[in-house]
């Protein structure tokens, strides 16, 4: 067991020294005596520490009280006082490789490693040269006291992850806590990995897979306003904080969500204030300024998500139910429950077809079923597409496909094949030239016949 111990010390070591090497070492360490001494420090650690302690005993459903001389001095929750299980330890940091810089934020830094499985995970630890540690030392004095200030952002954000289950959460795998390691990473959590969300890529993607993400962030914003915590407001709400995980949208940053919801004496306290517009909510009986939470994640969705991703090259057949949407979203009319019921209208309709019934299209084609065309006809584009090197959209049938190659005169083929977008449409090649027949069962070729007079494009 020591020999582990020491083992996982080494490996944290290391990581601290790639961390060191990224980022310089600009802070003098001051004794610890100084954070004694400093009355305002002490009074900050001991209300966040109590806030802590609060957060697990009440929010976790810790079931085993934590003795008062424990919560005196520990700097973080031992595990044994923690409901949720964890599948990565210590000991599976020891055999991390491949560590590499992902990026850092205000007060954390993100890395990137192999498990011994070869299995990719994101570690995230405090951000020792930070702008949240150069303040705190900046206005203190003392390094050690402002990375314990830091250190429980990042406890909090553990716990969070450990009770908020759903797939647009990320999955928290593990965490480790070595109290002999460097203070940079004597707390690492074991993320699931993702990639950043790029909102310019993504308004190059086709519009079901925009429609994808807003249809994520707006199941999960239903979740957090019903959490076993009650409504969770994500208040640094920015795209920044997600990340695409094999395609789908999960938050990654929880640090500054809060179950908390403004108290007030009077309606004015409860103004929900934006930059372009400012609502107002009545405050409660209680002093609670009550769905506040609420209205300040789908409004942030609307201008952060909404705004950019639903309108752009929709289909003219949701057009009309995307513009309720924007609208409502928009003035806060609606809450999250009707949000949700209005998207689930929209897919409806898109899966349905939207009313498709343009069966006679396909009179002008020949079917070639069991075969596909060898390669990508680089001559015929469109935008947006799945493939940016051709023309690669999702149909619902066969005769959709034939209308869009109808409306376009440089069209003479389409490939469909058995794969599957997420909302069950076909995966649709066009092309301009006819390219050598392949045998696969899993294609269906039409040809455009000879002499077919193609409709003008409108």
């Amino acid at each position: 067991m020591k020999g582990r111990l020491i083992f996982s010390a080494v490996a944290l070591m290391l990581i601290a020294l790639y961390l060191k090497s990224c980022f310089p070492v600009g802070f003098s360490y001051k004794p610890f005596l100084y954070f004694q001494q400093n009355q305002q420090m002490r009074r900050e650690m001991k209300e966040r520490h109590k806030d802590l302690l609060y957060f697990h005993q009440t929010l976790l459903r810790i079931k085993e009280a934590v003795p008062e001389e424990v919560m005196t001095y520990m700097e973080v929750i031992p595990m044994r006082y923690m409901e949720a299980p964890q599948t990565l330890t210590c000991k599976d940091l020891m055999y991390i490789s491949g560590l590499d810089f992902i990026g850092s934020g205000f007060t954390k830094v993100v890395m990137k490693g192999t498990l011994l499985n070869g299995k990719s995970i994101a570690l995230k630890s405090v951000h020792g040269e930070g702008n949240d540690m150069k303040q705190c030392v900046q206005q203190y004095g003392d390094h050690s006291a402002c990375h314990r200030l830091a250190t429980y952002k990042l406890q909090k954000e553990i716990a969070l992850l450990q009770i908020l289950r759903h797939p647009g959460v990320i999955q928290l795998h593990g965490q480790c806590y070595v109290n002999s390691a460097p203070s940079d990473i004597r707390v690492t959590a074991m993320l699931e990995l993702g990639s950043p969300l790029e909102m310019i890529q993504l308004l190059q993607t086709p519009w079901e897979e925009r429609f994808k993400i807003c249809w994520e962030l707006v199941q999960l914003l239903h979740y957090l306003a019903n959490s076993p915590m009650g409504s969770i407001a994500l208040l640094d709400f920015q795209p920044r904080q997600f990340v695409l995980v094999d395609g789908s949208l999960k938050v990654t940053d929880m640090d500054d969500a809060t179950s908390e919801e403004p108290t007030c004496r009077q309606d004015k306290d409860c103004a929900l204030a934006f930059p372009a517009k400012t609502f107002n909510i009545t405050c409660s009986k209680t002093g609670r300024c009550t769905g506040s939470n609420e209205k300040r994640n789908l409004y942030n969705a609307y201008r952060f998500f909404f705004t950019y991703l639903l309108p752009h090259t929709a289909p003219t057949a949701l057009q009309p139910l995307l513009q309720d949407i924007m609208n409502m979203t928009g003035d806060l009319h609606i809450g999250i429950n009707d949000t949700v019921k209005a998207f689930e209208d929209v897919l409806h309709v898109y899966k349905s077809g939207m009313n498709d019934s343009h069966v006679h299209n396909l009179h002008d084609y020949t079917v070639l079923k069991g075969y596909r065309m060898n390669g990508t006809d680089g001559e015929f584009r469109c935008w947006p597409s799945y493939n940016h090197q051709g023309c690669l959209l999702s149909v619902h049938s066969a005769a959709e496909a034939a209308q869009f190659c109808n409306a376009r005169p440089q069209c003479r083929n389409f490939i469909i094949s058995e794969q599957r977008t997420w909302t069950g449409r076909f995966l649709t090649s066009f092309t301009k030239n006819s390219l050598q027949l392949v045998e696969d069962e899993n294609y269906s070729v039409f040809v455009k016949r000879s002499g077919h007079s193609d409709m003008q494009e409108g």
